[in-house]
């Protein structure tokens, strides 16, 4: 099991984008973007492999929108394999961790299931 990336909300998406790139190096992706919920990302790779990903929303106000705080959004660990994440999905929220969604396949590819620790912080628990 391995930390797979960490999620950055933020009110300009590009902006940031360009900042890790001309400071650390970083690599971005190609924008990825939701019309029906006005999500975009995209993933930063660094030299030694760690991701970022950089998220925003359209109508994101200047706090947050629909609990996604601006900062820090998520830690997403690696499991290995689809049923990894659906068995460790499965004890979290028969432990009685708050499960926000999933298992299930993104519309970006990703197969995800996204549990709060006990602080309420996001956990993705993908592949």
């Amino acid at each position: 099991m391995h930390i797979e990336h960490v999620g950055l909300f933020v009110k300009d998406l590009e902006t940031t984008v360009n900042f890790y790139e001309t400071y650390f190096g970083a690599t971005a992706s190609e924008k990825y973007h939701n019309p029906k919920t006005t999500f975009s990302s995209r993933f930063l790779t660094f030299a030694d492999g760690a991701r970022l990903e950089v998220c925003t929303r359209e109508d994101l106000n200047l706090k947050e929108l629909d609990g996604y705080p601006l900062g820090y959004m998520h830690m997403a660990m690696s499991l290995g394999s689809e049923e990894a994440v659906n068995q460790l999905s499965e004890r979290l929220e028969k432990a009685g961790y708050q499960h926000l969604s999933g298992p299930r396949r993104t519309g970006d590819g990703y197969y995800e299931s996204v549990i709060c620790d006990p602080e309420g912080n996001q956990l993705e628990l993908t592949i």
